[in-house]
């Protein structure tokens, strides 16, 4: 029997999934047009083939748990930068910035990714709740700007995120892609409209 390395059985095995987890977003990020095998994230993780099985019934459940693992993580992260600044303006400007970030990262290229391995349903259910959640803190910013109407605000605000996305995607730097979100937002966040 394997040794645990935790205090209690259940930390364990919460480790040992976690470990399963980064292991198969670290492969899909490194190549995400390759569909990485159970086998190949138990050996990424250092652990048994057997392992992933006692904890994922198949790579397609596998790959589900990523995605609702995965979508929190990117709300946060963004949710966390944006706690950074203390301005409308500033948050609004970091909202983007966190943004195009993750999509450099390749946090982006991992979801698509994932929606080319995982089951439709759970895929369209966790992207629908990242997307929600991370435009409360938007509107909230733009809110507290004073923007007229702050849902509409924010999806002008999105696709700016989604152009510049793609833009990235596609070889625009990082740096590049700020620049340019930078200059179309910065009159806008710097305006006194309340």
């Amino acid at each position: 029997m394997p040794k645990i390395q935790a205090a209690t059985v259940a930390e364990h095995r919460a480790a040992q999934r976690a470990a399963l987890l980064d292991a198969a977003r670290a492969l899909l990020s490194q190549r995400p047009d390759e569909v990485p095998s159970l086998a190949d994230v138990a050996q990424h993780a250092g652990l048994a083939r057997s392992s992933a099985y006692s904890y994922f019934k198949s790579r397609a459940d596998m790959f589900d748990a990523l995605v609702t693992d995965t979508f929190p993580r990117w709300s946060a992260y963004v949710e966390q930068q944006m706690g950074t600044v203390t301005t409308p303006g500033r948050k609004i400007l970091t909202y983007v910035e966190a943004n195009l970030h993750l999509v450099a990262r390749g946090d982006h290229a991992l979801a698509r990714a994932l929606a080319a391995v995982g089951d439709s349903e759970t895929l369209a259910t966790s992207s629908r709740l990242l997307h929600d959640s991370l435009e409360v803190p938007l509107r909230a910013a733009l809110a507290d700007h004073g923007a007229a109407h702050p849902e509409r605000m924010a999806e002008l605000i999105q696709s700016i995120v989604y152009t510049l996305s793609r833009m990235i995607e596609n070889g625009l730097s990082l740096r590049a892609a700020t620049g340019l979100a930078r200059d179309l937002l910065t009159p806008y966040v710097e305006q006194k409209t309340t």
